[in-house]
């Protein structure tokens, strides 16, 4: 048996590496800011004003480098409407108002896929896959 001499060269596409590790955490932010869309599209905000909805309510990304994001509704009467369903809530505005309004994007909730699969698609999108 004879020896034979083996030899590669490995070329790593940086840009394209660069990409794949920073397209999560895009991923994420866009994730977010569609479950917060697709809440809102749902009607289920109490609705009177629009202020809860519209300006209390954001998506704060600052951790989203860590794989977080949070919903955030930044008034008092906010978490008061939020943790007490059985509040007769006004259904002028929004036929779907209710107390505990993420409930269906929650695990059990009828959308409790929304975020993982808008996550997917985005990821894929971004990375051309």
């Amino acid at each position: 048996m004879s020896g034979f001499d083996v030899s590669s060269t490995v070329e790593i596409d940086m840009p394209a590496l660069d990409k794949l590790t920073s397209s999560p955490t895009k991923a994420l932010k866009q994730t977010a800011a569609a479950l917060l869309s697709e809440v809102k599209n749902a009607e289920v905000f109490p609705f009177e004003t629009g202020n809860l909805q519209n300006e209390s309510t954001f998506v704060d990304d600052s951790k989203a480098s860590s794989g977080q994001v949070d919903l955030v509704t930044d008034t008092p009467y906010g978490r008061r409407l939020y943790y007490h369903p059985e509040y007769n809530f006004n259904r002028e505005f929004h036929a779907n108002a209710r107390g505990e309004w993420y409930e269906p994007w929650l695990p059990g909730g009828q959308h409790e896929d929304f975020a993982s699969e808008t996550f997917a698609a985005i990821y894929k999108k971004e990375n051309n896959l």
